[in-house]
């Protein structure tokens, strides 16, 4: 073959590699006074969705999410369902936009992405994150508890000191290499965040949240809503959710509902189901919802991954 007839070999393409996208919604703690507004105003899908809530909620959400004050958006009766409203109706707003290859939510978030991936339906997702918040609130009353977050140590030496600890303290939210929040009895993780700083841990302060969620102290809770989750339809989803407890995909309807009857006192193994997502395919990463909390998580546990708030339309 001469050299001439080189410029009339067609150069080999590689196969374009489809962008996996995947969806992501916020937990408690995103909440601000204001959040929802804009699409409240702006769209009437949005606006007749918030309206149907405060009809299925039987007090005026929009109210306290509009024009409250932060210590009203606070209390777990409101602020769960405030967060859950925010991204599914976001998710809504989106229209023929929404198109995710996968799902998965933090905690809460996990019913948002429920009903995102048509799992559930607006109206079931919003009675069950109503009926977790009332029912987390009274398993909060039963005993002084609180959560921690730690920083700056390994997953495993975390662990190692809780099980140290007596007294009910646990690791609770594995939100990405390096943080990870313990909950338990207010006397065990007061003694677990000592015990963790004398371990080198950068930090280990208490926050202000209303009890132990993600611990065997939200037992009552979970048996409580175990029962509302039996008692309600669930469809087999669009799309897979990677769930908290197990961090794999799950498309199967009965096993979504198992999963989920677990969650309350399960730890929420965020950092797990990431790294899945980005094992499966997941290249871009939306949070839908009040604020970008996940997608500063999701850039630490995976660097080379894209994360970004949902476009609109106009």
């Amino acid at each position: 073959m001469g050299y001439g007839n080189l410029a009339k070999i067609r150069t080999f393409e590689p196969p374009k590699l489809k962008v996996m996208n995947a969806y992501v919604f916020p937990g408690q703690g995103a909440q601000f006074v204001g959040m929802g507004l804009d699409l409240y105003e702006k769209y009437p899908i949005a606006k007749e969705l918030f309206l149907k809530a405060n009809d299925i909620l039987g007090f005026e959400i929009t109210e306290v999410m509009f024009n409250g004050t932060a210590e009203g958006l606070k209390e777990t009766k409101v602020t769960q369902p405030a967060i859950f409203l925010h991204s599914v109706i976001l998710s809504k707003v989106m229209g023929d936009a929404f198109k995710p290859d996968m799902v998965a939510g933090h905690s809460l978030g996990e019913f948002s992405a429920l009903v995102a991936n048509n799992t559930l339906s607006f109206e079931d997702g919003l009675k069950l994150v109503s009926q977790r918040a009332l029912a987390m609130q009274k398993a909060c009353e039963l005993k002084p508890s609180t959560m921690a977050a730690v920083l700056g140590l390994e997953d495993a030496v975390v662990e190692k000191v809780c099980e140290e600890i007596s007294g009910i303290v646990v690791a609770a939210n594995y939100n990405c290499p390096g943080q990870l929040v313990i909950s338990g009895e207010l006397p065990a993780v007061e003694e677990a965040c000592e015990k963790l700083k004398e371990a080198g841990a950068r930090r280990a302060l208490m926050l202000p949240v209303g009890g132990a969620f993600h611990s065997p102290l939200m037992e009552p809770a979970r048996e409580e809503l175990a029962a509302a989750i039996a008692n309600t339809t669930f469809s087999t989803p669009s799309c897979p959710i990677y769930q908290n407890v197990p961090t794999t995909a799950v498309s199967s309807a009965e096993e979504i509902k198992k999963n989920l009857m677990l969650q309350l006192t399960a730890p929420v193994k965020w950092t797990q189901s990431v790294q899945q997502m980005v094992k499966d395919g997941a290249s871009v990463f939306t949070e839908i919802g009040p604020g970008k909390v996940l997608q500063g998580l999701v850039r630490k546990i995976e660097s080379s991954v894209s994360t970004q708030s949902p476009q609109l339309p106009e």
